[in-house]
């Protein structure tokens, strides 16, 4: 579940939330602006393609664990994420298709019928039409600061919630795509993932996003 939400926020990319706890960062200035922007940046952005890094904090151990991999996304709602160090792991979600892959095995998976993968589903859409501030299943607040955005997004949605406490999302001002995502777990446990060396609208074969 963790890496399906990682995904569908990658892809993303409102009330107005306290700077106080986001040292650095003030109120949006001009909400509807920003709304716009980020609606029309969604809209033009037709493939996404990086590396990226994820740090994850357990509440039971003193060490972080490092991982690393690569992200690909293509509209309409195609998206695969290819963990590579320090172990295998692939994610690969095609419409209502999902199939994930390990050392050991592969899996397939459809989410029609299928509640909970119709919520992260219909989340993919609303990322990718640029809607997902208005997406009710997420509390969404916004801040800025002269490098970008913060969007803290609280889950209202009960099978979420139990999955996440808040999900934080730093935004590049120059492009609106997502820099950073700061994952706390209702568990207590935390992720932060990097995304680098983003290229926007290359070209990315459709076999890519093989889910069968």
């Amino acid at each position: 579940m963790r890496r399906w939400i990682i995904a569908l926020i990658m892809m993303c990319g409102v009330v107005q939330a306290n700077a106080q706890q986001h040292p650095g960062y003030k109120p949006v200035a001009d909400l509807a602006g920003f709304k716009q922007q980020f609606a029309t940046a969604s809209r033009q952005t037709q493939s996404i393609q990086c590396d990226f890094v994820q740090e994850k904090n357990l509440s039971m151990l003193a060490d972080k664990i490092t991982s690393k991999g690569k992200f690909w996304f293509k509209k309409e709602n195609k998206v695969r994420m290819e963990y590579t160090t320090p172990s295998y792991y692939l994610l690969v979600m095609n419409g209502k298709d999902i199939k994930t892959k390990d050392s050991q095995k592969e899996s397939h998976v459809s989410a029609k019928g299928n509640k909970l993968f119709e919520q992260i589903n219909k989340i993919t859409v609303d990322c990718v039409q640029g809607n997902v501030v208005d997406n009710a299943d997420f509390k969404t607040t916004i801040l800025e600061n002269a490098a970008g955005y913060l969007l803290e997004m609280t889950p209202v949605n009960k099978q979420l919630s139990q999955y996440f406490k808040t999900i934080v999302l730093l935004v590049d001002r120059k492009d609106l795509t997502v820099n950073k995502i700061e994952m706390y777990e209702a568990g207590g446990d935390n992720t932060t993932i990097s995304f680098l060396h983003k290229q926007l609208n290359v070209n990315i074969p459709d076999a890519t996003f093989a889910a069968k």
